[in-house]
């Protein structure tokens, strides 16, 4: 399959619809709206830390408004169960079989609020469905739909009662952003809103998940050149290399950076990747992967400026 002008062009036109759309919520957070929506083209999952007020919670549910599919909204919680995510078999005892109930992991959006509140046993109910869209439960696969996400939120200071996300399952989350408190303008933009209800601005869909699922497949096409491969692998190699790092990034990272690259090409109204797409999503696909050792992050090392230092030293092509 090859992109014609006008496959490109829609795509760019509808993926600035969906950015505006989501932006009526979330005001002067253009950079985070598009990662965002980037994420979801690339069938991707994103993570979003950041203090409390910030609108992580409201991010994740424009996102999911502005589709026309099913959404759902986890809280996680320390006795949160993994049956409770994926779904359980009940005995019917009418019809003398066993019945699989899904959970609220079977909708194309998730909202997993505040994911580090739950345990590792619960977490890890995530890892498979985020890396196979499919549940197994009791010995039968499960699959959840096209397209799906999930959207995680956690607060990095409040440290009471919260669970640090594994390793494994950071590696399944293909971006981490924080929103960050909006500037002055934007704020007294916020303020001037009229008085809303408790749940928000609630946006209408302005696009049906068949559509998603052809920008998707459009964005998978787009051509990246060996070129651009190679540098990708030079940069996947040097977080290995890196003095401070314990652990550097997997193949994995790779393939997400290149897949997310291709989205935001297309969505610029190209066909192909340029190194500067690398460079723009490098930070927030890879740092979130990385383990820092312990005495460097003492010192005040943090894994985004590893990643930025290394696009500095690698040569892009």
């Amino acid at each position: 399959m090859t992109l014609d002008n006008d496959q490109t062009e829609w795509f760019a036109d509808t993926f600035a619809r969906l950015v505006a759309n989501v932006e009526r919520a979330i005001v002067g957070k253009t950079e985070v709206v598009q990662l965002a929506v980037t994420a979801l083209l690339s069938e991707g999952h994103l993570l979003l830390e950041d203090v409390p007020g910030t609108g992580k919670t409201s991010l994740a549910r424009s996102i999911a408004q502005t589709l026309d599919g099913t959404q759902s909204r986890i809280q996680f919680t320390p006795d949160l169960l993994p049956s409770d995510i994926t779904g359980v078999t009940i005995y019917d005892q009418h019809t003398n079989r066993f019945e699989f109930h899904r959970g609220p992991v079977f909708a194309h959006v998730v909202l997993a609020d505040e994911i580090n509140r739950a345990s590792p046993k619960t977490q890890s109910a995530l890892l498979e469905v985020m890396e196979e869209n499919r549940v197994s439960v009791d010995r039968e696969t499960h699959t959840v739909g096209r397209p799906f996400m999930v959207i995680a939120t956690q607060n990095p200071i409040e440290q009471a009662g919260t669970y640090r996300l594994p390793e494994a399952q950071l590696d399944r989350f293909m971006m981490k952003s924080s929103i960050g408190y909006p500037d002055h303008t934007s704020t007294v933009k916020i303020l001037a809103q009229p008085a809303q209800a408790r749940g928000g601005i609630v946006l209408e869909a302005i696009i049906s998940t068949d559509h998603i699922a052809t920008m998707i497949d459009l964005a998978s096409v787009v051509h990246v050149d060996d070129a651009v491969l190679d540098y990708v692998s030079k940069l996947i190699d040097q977080t290995r290399d890196a003095p401070d790092v314990v652990l550097g990034c997997s193949v994995r990272a790779g393939l997400a950076l290149v897949r997310a690259a291709r989205t935001r090409a297309i969505s610029s109204g190209r066909d192909y990747v340029i190194p500067d797409d690398i460079k723009h999503l490098a930070v927030c696909v890879l740092a979130h992967r990385m383990m820092l050792d312990p005495e460097e992050e003492f010192r005040g090392a943090t894994a985004e400026a590893v990643v930025e230092r290394i696009l500095e030293r690698v040569p892009a092509p």
